[in-house]
């Protein structure tokens, strides 16, 4: 075995792992690894970010994007804290990631020593793991251990906090790969008898309905969804963080269920006989008011996480496992049926929804230009082939209303958390990791600004990036609901900006501005005509909603489709 440093061992270890991209910023106290950094740049490709919070959430879009481990290399103190929203998302939304810090020597731990903090002390609630290497011939065992964590069961983050003392001491390297952990179970068992059980539920429903998540993609079970759909004739309606799992086309695809999603599957939630929940964790921005909910089902929950079965909704049947293994095992059991009736009555509800929503938002023949119509025309010209990127707020629900899906992994937002500024580094991250195909951002005026600095990013890697800013002067969704909910009383949500054009030029990037309706084509064209980064600034509609909409805590079977009316 060859005798090497720390830092040396933390880079084979990656690379062991078949790591190619890190997402980092260095610092005085991960300086050894970035050092040795310098002689492996031909096997490992570092994207040098303008903050710590752009690295985790690239490596969160690099991650959802191509299904593998993102990876994150920062310093300590404000380094290592400047992760935490990113590790926070990261967790809530299943993202797999390995965020390693660097940490003071060890004889320095807890002597306040500068640019020191309690990194695992913090990370523990946020993560899957969090540990501290004590010494050099710890560190491929950690490695190993942290990628086996982050990738398998349910996908989480882990952090590594690496004292500068491991990383200059000199060890033995022999990286094994981890594939068990003692006390670890990260696919539990799956009962047969809750397969029995719910197949013998499912084929006697005369209103069954399926609701899938982020889990169908996860564990890439989109074959099995389309076959469990095609077998039993089921309606089905994705969560956000689902959306792209199935095709837009898809037949007895019905839309998106929650706070902004299709009344048709909003509805009849309300009404179905049998739900089938597979991997989703029902939130509150789907179930809202949860002493309505689907009080009249018998709930199936399929879910790899224990803790997820009863947490919300109680469970008739919980099935315990991948969904792409459950589901193999419960198709054969399911009789082949047609639910035409049942799934017409989804159709007309959303012809409701097309008519005093879609239409009006997508295809308006006056006024200022609508946010949905600039999404619809960007998914248009995209051919529905692009990855669709968002931000947080009424862009991130117009971007999941009114774009369209042709392939699975093909939609990324910040789904639990909620974090805006997520969406430009995400966007960074989805490129990298599908360079040959377009990646469509979409962001607010507000969004946009809290981690505006990542455009330097994009100047120094040249990424082709295509940044669709929403511009409507306020910060969009929470001035909604004062208009809605606070009487008008629009409180620090208008919002004075600077030329996003000269900004985005002053980084080398090209830009252009759209005030009107009838210059809308060609500016997108003109977006999309080559694989460099652009930024299209749409002037919209001020006041904009976003509708359908369920008010918060409010059932799920009521409505708005406008301030007025409901249905």
């Amino acid at each position: 075995m060859e005798k090497i440093t720390g830092s040396e061992a933390l880079i084979r270890s990656l690379l062991e792992e078949n790591v190619k991209t890190v997402f980092g910023y260095p610092g005085g106290q991960i300086m050894p690894v970035f050092d040795k950094l310098y002689d492996y740049t031909d096997k490992l490709k570092h994207i040098l970010v303008r903050h710590e919070q752009g690295a985790v959430h690239a490596a969160q879009g690099f991650a959802r994007v191509s299904g593998d481990v993102g990876v994150v290399l920062v310093t300590s103190g404000p380094g290592a804290t400047n992760v935490i929203t990113g590790v926070a998302d990261a967790m809530i939304d299943s993202t797999p990631l390995v965020v390693i810090t660097g940490q003071v020597p060890s004889p320095l731990l807890g002597t306040d020593a500068f640019q020191e903090t309690d990194v695992v002390g913090i990370t523990l609630p946020i993560t899957k793991w969090s540990y501290q290497i004590q010494s050099a011939d710890e560190i491929p065992w950690a490695i190993a251990r942290a990628f086996y964590i982050a990738r398998s069961g349910r996908p989480g983050p882990v952090v590594i906090d690496f004292p500068k003392n491991a990383q200059i001491g000199m060890m033995n390297f022999d990286y094994k790969k981890c594939d068990f952990i003692r006390s670890y179970r990260p696919v539990p068992h799956t009962d047969p008898h809750s397969l029995i059980q719910a197949a013998s539920m499912i084929n006697k429903a005369e209103k069954p309905f399926i609701i899938f998540g982020q889990g169908i993609v996860l564990s890439e079970a989109e074959k099995e969804l389309k076959h469990l759909i095609e077998k039993t004739g089921i309606p089905a309606a994705s969560t956000l963080l689902g959306l792209s799992a199935l095709p837009s086309d898809y037949k007895q695809y019905k839309g998106m269920v929650g706070m902004h999603g299709n009344l048709g599957p909003n509805k009849k939630t309300n009404e179905c006989d049998v739900l089938i929940a597979i991997g989703m964790r029902f939130d509150d921005r789907v179930t809202s008011d949860i002493n309505t909910y689907a009080k009249q089902a018998k709930v199936i929950h399929i879910d790899i996480d224990p803790s997820e079965i009863g947490k919300n909704v109680p469970a008739n049947i919980g099935i315990l496992g991948n969904a792409k293994d459950v589901l193999q095992k419960l198709i054969p059991m399911l009789e082949k049926r047609e639910f035409k009736q049942w799934s017409n009555e989804f159709d007309e509800l959303n012809e409701i929804e097309n008519q005093k929503v879609i239409i009006p938002e997508t295809l308006p023949t006056d006024g200022d230009l609508n946010m949905g119509e600039v999404v619809a025309k960007v998914s248009e010209l995209t051919n529905n082939n692009a990855i669709i990127v968002t931000d947080v707020g009424q862009n991130q629900m117009m971007a999941a209303r009114y774009s369209k899906f042709n392939n699975t992994r093909s939609f990324v937002s910040s789904g639990g958390l909620g974090t805006m500024g997520f969406g430009l580094p995400a966007a960074i991250g989805a490129k990298i990791a599908s360079p040959d195909k377009h990646v469509c951002f979409f962001t607010g005026d507000g969004g946009i600004q809290m981690t505006i600095q990542e455009l330097g990013t994009i100047l120094q890697e040249n990424t082709g990036v295509k940044i669709i800013i929403l511009n409507n002067s306020w910060l969009g969704m929470v001035r909604q609901w004062q208009e809605l909910f606070f009487e008008e009383r629009y409180s620090e949500t208008s919002m004075k900006n600077p030329n996003f054009i000269a900004l985005a030029a002053a980084y080398g990037i090209k830009g252009r501005k759209v005030e009107k309706r009838e210059d809308l084509d060609g500016a997108i064209k003109e977006m999309l005509s080559d694989n460099e980064p652009f930024l299209l600034e749409v002037n919209v509609i001020e006041k904009g909603m976003v509708f359908p909409m369920i008010p918060g805590g409010k059932c799920v079977s009521k409505m708005m489709l406008t301030t007025t009316e409901w249905h």
